[in-house]
């Protein structure tokens, strides 16, 4: 049966479920033992990459222009008519695997996972979560056909980002309100999207007989090495170690501008005055750059990124209508990963391509493990990924043919050191946010008193800022944080994987070549490890206490009062 199935996934980009379910029925009808388990696991996997591949696929050119129709159709009939079937033909080839009593090498933590997957799994789950998709397309919708006018110009919110660098203060401010004042335009529809999110979720929670959304979303994302207990304990170390940390630096920066009170169109000027960084000025300046950093980092790295310009999977500039945001999607039949961002010209393009990179290299080296079902990681330690290689590239900035000058890298190096301290507290805020949303489901159906909450944890986690008169800006900031929409709970992984980046870099300042080569062999370890063990091979702890994290937070003081110094 195999024999017949394309080795291209875009071969099978228009096929019916019909056409798809014959090979599921194969590998069901198989006798399953240990001569013919190597045989079922590899056309299993097969099979199932080539469908992961035609959902990414579809689901990217859903994100390159939110207006094509077309796209949108396609995407939404493979829901509706492949993606649930599919869903269903795999639990059934799970439950077999697990009834088998077999478990092949590098299984053991696949095998954990499809017993939680077996557990959870409910047939009347699965149109929940094709509908969940499509609200999460109309979400994307919403924010992607978000534009203003700007001196006679139609600009997109990301495309008025530079002016919030801009020295004029007035300019800034009246950038920020045009923006916040488009925000708001879409209040209503965010809060009656916000109210289906959570119907939907509450009865996935119910048909699979868990009390609320988060203790089912805890086994979905196969959460087996921490609690939530341990994530308010992260909180709560946040506020002891970083927020005070996050102060000076604000008030560090309302005395360089030279103003009473900080307000939110001050945070992203630079304080003494200088132009903004401008790290390319053509579109095609930014892979080209950015390959001559990956180059001097480590060859190997620097042969994936080739290969992805090469190859075409990079989509970075920002235009209209392109969804927010940016990511990096694996094509596992193909085993490459695509890149999509939204550049438009600032050192924060810089950041977003090293992180992205970080997890194209995670795609690229965990592509030799042999099945499917291994290589599921955690973004706990996915972000790692992302998060280390920011740093890790972030010490070749003026290398040559890259972004900047010796003083403009040191510049840019203070910017994201001090900008992944005040991102700590604002993770906590949104971690924090989604915790409550989901033990109070009838409170926080109500959108306002989701505003009032938000309010109430921004003021906790976020000092320093002044936004007096901007109380609505403020408390509707959860509608503006697409992970709160589309993907529920994901978030605490970029504060965990913050910390474990900062190890990683930290190894790095005694050991490059060796911190790069303990990187590379976590990476390939794909998911067959747990995150402590993950953590480990990379040269970190996986951790929630204060005294890692304050270590952590020291190294980073100490590298912005060096480079400052410099």
């Amino acid at each position: 049966m195999f024999e017949t199935l394309p080795q291209a996934a875009t071969a099978m980009s228009q096929w019916t479920w019909p056409q798809i379910e014959p090979y599921y029925r194969d590998l069901n009808a198989r006798p399953l033992d240990s001569a013919t388990v190597t045989a079922f696991l590899a056309d299993w996997t097969r099979l199932s990459e080539r469908l992961d591949e035609i959902y990414q696929r579809l689901f990217i050119a859903t994100t390159l222009n939110t207006a094509d129709h077309e796209a949108e159709q396609q995407f939404n009939t493979f829901l509706d008519e492949v993606y649930p079937a599919a869903q269903e033909a795999e639990q059934q080839l799970k439950e077999k695997l697990l009834a088998s009593g077999l478990e092949p090498a590098g299984f053991e933590l696949p095998l954990r996972r499809m017993r939680v997957e077996a557990a959870l799994f409910r047939p009347e789950n699965l149109p929940l979560f094709t509908e969940e998709q499509k609200l999460a397309t109309q979400y994307d919708k919403i924010i992607g056909a978000q534009t203003v006018e700007w001196a006679g110009e139609e600009l997109t919110l990301p495309q008025l980002q530079p002016l919030y660098q801009n020295p004029d203060r007035a300019v800034r401010e009246q950038a920020w309100r045009l923006a916040a004042q488009r925000w708001l335009a879409d209040r209503a529809a965010i809060n009656e999207l916000w109210q289906k999110f959570l119907k939907l979720r509450q009865q996935m929670a119910a048909n699979a007989g868990l009390t609320d959304f988060r203790a089912f979303r805890w086994q979905k994302l196969h959460r087996f090495d921490y609690t939530p207990a341990d994530c308010f304990e992260f909180h709560q170390a946040i506020e002891a170690e970083v927020v005070p940390v996050a102060s000076r630096i604000y008030q560090k920066r309302r005395q360089r501008l030279g103003v009473d009170a900080l307000r939110p169109w001050d945070l992203e000027v630079d304080p003494l005055g200088r132009s903004p960084l401008r790290p390319y000025r053509a579109a095609a300046d930014l892979p080209a750059k950015g390959a001559a950093i990956f180059q001097q980092l480590d060859p190997h790295l620097g042969a994936y990124f080739e290969t992805m310009r090469r190859e075409n999977l990079l989509d970075l500039e920002n235009r209209k209508n392109k969804a927010p945001g940016g990511y990096c999607d694996a094509l596992t039949a193909v085993k490459r990963p695509f890149i999509f961002m939204n550049a438009v010209g600032l050192h924060d393009d810089v950041q977003t391509l090293l992180h992205e990179a970080g997890h194209a290299f995670h795609v690229f080296e965990s592509s030799a493990l042999p099945y499917y079902q291994q290589l599921y990681v955690g973004e706990e330690f996915g972000e790692v990924a992302s998060m280390a290689m920011e740093y890790l590239g972030g010490a070749y900035l003026s290398t040559p043919g890259s972004f900047y000058t010796q003083t403009e890298a040191a510049r840019a190096r203070i910017e994201h050191l001090e900008g992944a301290i005040l991102f700590w507290p604002y993770m906590a805020v949104v971690d924090a946010f989604q915790h409550w949303v989901y033990e109070n489901s009838a409170l926080s159906a109500d959108p306002a008193r989701c505003d009032a909450h938000w309010a109430a944890l921004w003021q906790r986690f976020m000092p320093g800022v002044d936004w007096s008169g901007l109380e609505e800006e403020m408390m509707t900031g959860w509608q503006r944080k697409p992970h709160i929409h589309q993907i529920p709970f994901y978030y605490v992984e970029y504060g965990l994987a913050q910390l474990g980046a900062v190890q990683v870099w930290r190894n790095s300042l005694a050991d490059p070549a060796g911190a790069v080569d303990s990187y590379r062999r976590a990476l390939a370890l794909g998911g067959t490890a747990s995150l402590p063990q993950l953590y480990a091979t990379a040269g970190a702890k996986f951790a929630f206490d204060g005294p890692t994290l304050r270590a952590a937070v020291a190294l980073m003081v100490e590298t912005v009062e060096r480079l400052e110094g410099e």
